[in-house]
């Protein structure tokens, strides 16, 4: 006798897990950008703190790595229990 055991199905499959590595890279691409730009002698100021990379372009990418996590975590998945019956 032979009991039939549901098939596991695993929440995210390998494109999802794929999706969810870029997403990442592009935060921590946007947190790379982000740092540097203070000055060694704390009596001058540095502009380069003001620059479009740090105030403008960083973020934008963190949101975007954001953006990507969640398309990646809400994408379909294409894993689905095999219900046709015990193989032979």
């Amino acid at each position: 006798m032979s009991k039939n055991k549901p098939e596991r199905v695993l929440l995210f499959d390998r494109t999802k897990y794929t999706i969810m590595i870029v997403g990442l890279v592009v935060i921590a691409l946007g947190f790379l950008l982000m740092i540097g730009g203070g000055s060694d002698d704390p009596n001058v100021f540095s502009y380069d703190l003001f620059s479009f990379r740090r105030i403008t372009l960083a973020p934008f990418l963190v949101l975007l790595g954001f953006g990507i996590q969640i398309y990646a975590i809400m994408k379909k998945t294409s894993n689905e229990p095999d219900t046709k019956g015990p193989k032979k």
